[in-house]
């Protein structure tokens, strides 16, 4: 790419830098973008601008929001008394798209990873205590990634917690529709067998 203009191999090499994006889809896109009509560039170019200035994470619950208030904790019609905890905005629209939750959020905006420095300082641990102490709830339910890192987020969350009489829950976790046991991992058997109801 050595012979391309330069703003077109910029392009190119701000595209690579976005996640899930590498060299060779960067340069798909540039030049997507470079066919294009003008007003497709023109627009993106606008939004990309404007994202800092009209995006912000909400006072309350710190999900993605154009004024101080996010969708969610603008409407009256939310169970005040329960909050789900997810690590990131794009958590909290999955759980949104099944339509089942109707309560809060609080958004941690990330997990607990030692490994990479992050520790409940880098976290909404303490945004989400003073939440608690200002507004109640009555119950909480932790949804974070059935991972090492979320393992480690839930203990901690569940030892902070339990202390203020609130009722901790965390997802089910275990076999998903249509899995066959002969390939399903350990953990997620083992959790299908904890987790398992009453018929």
């Amino acid at each position: 790419m050595a012979t391309y203009p330069p703003a077109f191999l910029a392009l190119v090499e701000d595209l690579a830098r976005l996640p899930g994006v590498g060299s060779r889809t960067a340069g798909r896109l540039a030049y997507f973008l470079l066919r294009s009509p003008s007003a497709l560039s023109q627009g993106l170019a606008a939004r990309l601008a404007g994202l800092h200035q009209g995006v912000r994470a909400c006072g309350r619950c710190f999900n993605l929001a154009e004024g101080e208030r996010c969708g969610v904790c603008s409407d009256p019609r939310r169970d005040q008394r329960t909050l789900c905890v997810v690590e990131e905005p794009k958590d909290l629209e999955a759980i949104e798209r099944t339509g089942e939750y109707r309560g809060l959020y609080h958004v941690l905006m990330g997990v607990l990873s030692p490994l990479e420095g992050i520790g409940p300082d880098q976290l909404r641990v303490k945004e989400l205590l003073e939440r608690i102490r200002v507004e109640g709830a009555d119950e909480l339910i932790v949804a974070v990634n059935p991972d090492v890192e979320g393992e480690a987020t839930v203990l901690y969350l569940a030892r902070l917690l339990k202390p203020l009489g609130l009722k901790v829950t965390r997802l089910a976790s275990g076999l998903p529709l249509g899995a066959e046991l002969e390939f399903t991992d350990q953990l997620s058997l083992a959790r299908a067998l904890q987790s398992r109801r009453e018929l």
